[in-house]
Parts: structure tokens; C-alpha cells; sequence
């Protein structure tokens, strides 16, 4: 019926490698001809394979893509993003194309949604794929920038926004294009916390009340444990920060223009609530993980993150107890040392400028903070003399720097 008609999906299979050949098979044979419109059955087979477009896009087998081959893949693209589309009001079909996209990868945790956001997807994999020749990358970025239709549509957001961005901070990269500036790389570090940002609203709108949070956990350490240390930690820490600077909302074209603006924010405070703890359920829920992530950071922005979110603050401070008791006094240099040079641990210097930023923080952090020290320099016998004690020593060098703001 015509429930069932839908574009032709592309008429070219897309040479991607014999490695693939079974999973990806959908890129390899030939598909409907353009004047037959293909069986739901026949449709439902080619979603199955998006899991393995996908995954092919990340993998070195793109080396031998050219420029027509990527082509191809991005009208694969687009030909998914149509079946979005077109059936995105019938709920049953909706269910289907789910249940095979789990089929084709569970680990993924593809759904229905997924489908409309297919050409960013892609587009945004294979950016981060260095295998792509310069030619085929070009074309892409071109294709990213300048999508078809772009002109008479509506300004991009959200998945298409951020490709365009990083299209264009992949084009300043490219060989022959004018050195990028250092504090360039600080627009891309925001940019891959906002995509991180919205997959997790994405995977919460789609998750089951049952087990949705364990669900979400489980796909954010997949996601989290393919970025390199200290990557990892700065693009959770700056998710973090934009979720409490108001840039983590998706942006909403036209939002706030009727009514419905209260309670859209509000769904949306509760929306970022929920990421924000899952961000620090996956922070605090590993000593060793957290240590890492306190130790690679610088102690301003630590000192930031504790100010707007009080779950940080007293494992933070645990953990600076813990590096501070670890440091010795040696009476010979008059000044505390590490207990054991090659130990991942602070030096004093470190501690010192770690309490300090803390201290430079709001009142109240600044208060928890100082009452911290002082229980620590009680616990510790109440000296008054340096040398003794490790906690009495900070506490007079941080209230004389706070006596001289």
C-alpha cells in the first residue's frame, strides 16, 4: 500500500572492503533499481545494516574510499534519514526499525531517532576517521557545510550544528589551510561535550523507565572508554560546566515564543538533572577513575566544578585529605615532600594551589573549604608551629593570601 512506498534507497553499492563483506553486506550488492519501490521486508533488511555502515566509517577499510565512494555512503545516509521521515508517525513501524537495528548491533543502543540524525552520524564518524583520504574528506566537509536543500531550509541545530562546526574545524586542519590558533582547540573540546550531551538526552528520551539509567550508564562507559586519557576527563568536565552555563540546551528554533516556554524549561532543567548525575555517577563511582580525573584537571577548573555541583565537594576534599596526609616534612630542605617520588600523588606546592582555588571560590565553598582545614590541623593536635603539621601550614599560607585580597 502506500504506507509502504518510500524514495529508492541508492542504485550503486559502496565498495568498502572484504572485511566487512558479511556485516555490511547491504553496501555491497545491488539494491531495488529506481523505477521499483522496495518491499517493507526489503527495507526493514537494509536498516539491519546501519550498524554496519556505521561501524565501517570508523574503521580503516575507508583509506580506499574516493571520492564517488563517499558519496554513496552519504546518500546511504540521507536515504535512512528519509525513512525517518516518512514513518515517524506510525508507531508500529517505528518498533520495527528499532528491534532491527538492535538486531544488527545491541551494543549500540540504535533506536528508531537515530534514523533522522543518520547523514550527522556518519558524517561526524568519519571526520574523526583519519584514515579518510584528504580528496574523500574534502568532499565530505564540503558535504557537511553545504548539505542538499540547505539553502531553502530552516538555520541547522542540535546534531547538524555541531557537524557543520566541526566540518569546518576539520577544514582549518587540512594540509594547505592557514595554522590553526591554540585556543582554537578550545571550540572543539565544547563541541564534542555538547555531542556527548545530546546523545545522553537522546538515549534518556528513548530509554525504558525500567532500567533506563543502568542502560544510559552502560552506553556512556562504552562511549567514554574509546577517548584517550586525559581527553576522557576534559570533555566530561567541560559537559559538566555547560550543563550549568546554560549551553548545554539543545537549541530549540522558535522556543519560548507561546505558553508552552515555562513548561518546556522546566522539562528541560529536569532533562539536564538527569545527565548531570549520570556524568557523576560514572565520575564517583570509581575511587581510581576519580583520582585520575582530579590529578589530570587544573585546580581552577576542579575548584569550578565543586562551586555548581555539592555531590563533588566532599569526595574532592577526601581526596586532597588523602594526598596531604601522604606528604612528609623534611627539616633539611624545610619545606614538605612527596613520601615517595614516583607515587601518583600531589606535592605541596600542588595541594597548596589546589585549597587555595577552592578557598577563591563561592562563600560557602570558600567556608567548607576553611572548615576542612581547621578540623584537619584539630584532628591533627591543634599545633600552631609549622613543620608539624601539614594542615596548619596550609591553613596559614591560604588565610594570609585571603587577608591580602
Amino acid at each position: 500500500g502506500s504506507a509502504n512506498r518510500v524514495t529508492n534507497p541508492p542504485s550503486r553499492p559502496v565498495r568498502i572492503g572484504c572485511g566487512f563483506r558479511r556485516e555490511a553486506g547491504l553496501l555491497l550488492k545491488a539494491v531495488a533499481p529506481r523505477g521499483r519501490l522496495p518491499a517493507m521486508e526489503a527495507v526493514l533488511a537494509q536498516v539491519e545494516q546501519l550498524p554496519a555502515l556505521l561501524a565501517v566509517s570508523r574503521s580503516a577499510l575507508v583509506r580506499d574510499w574516493d571520492s564517488l565512494t563517499l558519496d554513496r555512503a552519504l546518500e546511504w545516509g540521507r536515504y535512512f534519514q528519509h525513512l525517518h521521515d516518512r514513518f515517524h508517525t506510525r508507531p508500529r513501524l517505528r518498533e520495527a526499525f528499532s528491534r532491527r537495528l538492535r538486531r544488527g548491533q545491541p551494543s549500540l543502543l540504535l533506536g528508531f531517532p537515530h534514523l533522522g540524525r543518520c547523514p550527522q552520524l556518519l558524517g561526524l564518524a568519519l571526520l574523526e576517521n583519519r584514515a579518510l583520504r584528504p580528496a574523500a574528506c574534502r568532499r565530505l566537509i564540503h558535504s557537511l557545510l553545504h548539505p542538499p536543500g540547505s539553502e531553502a531550509g530552516p538555520e541547522p541545530h542540535g546534531l547538524a550544528l555541531l557537524a557543520r562546526r566541526k566540518a569546518a574545524s576539520r577544514l582549518m586542519a587540512l594540509p594547505g589551510y592557514p595554522p590553526r590558533p591554540a585556543e582554537g582547540l578550545e571550540p572543539l573540546l565544547q563541541a564534542e561535550a555538547q555531542l556527548l550531551l545530546n546523545r545522553l538526552r537522546e538515549e534518556g528520551r528513548e530509554a525504558e523507565p525500567a532500567g533506563g539509567a543502568a542502560e544510559r550508564l552502560h552506553w556512556l562507559c562504552g562511549v567514554l572508554e574509546q577517548l584517550r586519557q586525559p581527553r576522557t576527563f576534559e570533555v566530561v568536565a567541560a559537559a559538566l560546566l555547560l550543563l550549568r552555563q546554560g549551553g548545554g540546551a539543545e537549541q530549540a528554533g522558535g522556543g519560548g515564543r507561546d505558553g508552552s516556554s515555562l513548561d518546556g524549561n522546566q522539562a528541560s532543567a529536569t532533562e539536564d538533572e538527569c545527565v548531570a548525575g549520570l556524568l557523576l555517577s560514572w565520575l564517583l563511582g570509581d575511587l581510581e577513575r576519580f583520582s585520575a580525573f582530579c590529578l589530570s584537571l587544573p585546580g581552577s577548573l576542579l575548584a569550578s566544578l565543586a562551586g555548581h555541583y555539592c555531590q563533588l565537594n566532599r569526595p574532592y576534599l577526601d581526596l586532597l585529605t588523602r594526598w596531604g596526609s601522604q606528604l612528609l616534612y623534611d627539616p633539611l630542605q624545610g619545606q614538605w615532600v612527596k613520601s615517595c617520588l614516583d607515587k601518583t600523588e600531589l606535592s605541596w606546592e600542588e595541594l597548596r594551589e589546589r585549597f587555595s582555588c577552592l578557598c577563591q571560590g563561592s562563600a560557602l565553598l570558600r567556608g567548607q573549604t576553611q572548615a576542612a582545614l581547621k578540623l584537619l590541623k584539630a584532628r591533627d593536635g591543634d599545633f600552631n608551629v609549622c613543620g608539624i603539621s601539614v594542615w596548619t601550614d596550609l591553613l596559614v599560607e591560604i588565610e594570609e593570601c585571603l587577608r591580602k585580597e
